[in-house]
């Protein structure tokens, strides 16, 4: 996701989770039922179902193979993502503030749930995919960077101490996204057996952090299918109480 991009999506989700506090100053219990209000909501069903299709696209080798022929898997992770996002928005404005049955407010925190762990675990993901191959890369320049010093200095590698691991490091470093390197000025193959002591730790650590969050994935997918049904049942209750505006 283009950082400008995420800074739009990040502005939606915001938006979101704002509005719904709006039932505090304003109630429309005759919109979701009016024919504006439903095609409203059915639009917002649609997108759903649009943004669920990606699942299906990713999981299914068979619909996998023939959709990443003619659409990129970036392509495909942007329309579930505006679909889901803009779905949801529309979901909101068609309940006009209106929770006062427990499907509806089901309903709605459900949605509000699915996108905020869909939004934070694909961010935090992202995030994490760019730290650990920086840190690659700088693990590669620190590795060249000390045979490149035993090299020039063949006399000096029984003096290397060996490399401490410090766990904190690794920490502040993914907090801060800042790199892991030997202190400015430093010459010396103790100092870059640190580094790469340092820089190995935060790479262990960060994907074992990204292992734990594609399982974390794993809820909001369980999340999509309840909101799937629950948007099947309040259809339904549509139907069967009759629609307002016919």
């Amino acid at each position: 996701m283009q950082p400008r991009n995420g800074t739009i999506v990040g502005a939606l989700v915001v938006l979101l989770l704002v509005f719904p506090l709006g039932f505090l100053v304003h109630v429309s219990p005759r919109f979701p039922g009016s024919l504006v209000g439903s095609l409203i909501g059915i639009t917002a069903a649609v997108l759903m179902l649009v943004a669920m299709g990606y699942s299906v696209v990713k999981r299914v080798p068979a619909v996998r193979d023939r959709v990443s022929r003619r659409v990129s898997a970036g392509t495909l992770l942007w329309i579930h993502v505006v679909a889901g996002i803009g779905g949801a928005i529309l979901a909101v404005v068609h309940a006009a503030h209106k929770f006062n049955s427990p499907l509806g407010i089901s309903l709605t925190g459900t949605l509000l749930l699915v996108v905020l762990s869909g939004y934070v675990g694909r961010y935090i993901l992202g995030q994490i995919g760019r730290a650990v191959r920086g840190r690659r890369s700088e693990l590669a320049a620190l590795r060249s960077a000390i045979e490149e010093r035993r090299t020039a200095e063949p006399h000096s590698q029984d003096s290397v101490s060996p490399p401490v691991e410090r766990p904190h490091a690794w920490l502040f470093a993914l907090l801060g996204d800042e790199r892991v390197s030997p202190p400015e000025g430093a010459d010396d193959l103790t100092d870059l057996a640190g580094a790469i002591a340092d820089t190995e730790y935060a790479i262990r650590s960060e994907e074992l952090a990204g292992s734990l969050l594609r399982r974390w994935l794993i809820l909001h997918t369980v999340l999509a299918i309840v909101l799937v049904v629950l948007v099947v049942l309040h259809v339904w209750a549509g139907l069967y109480y009759g629609l307002r505006w016919l």
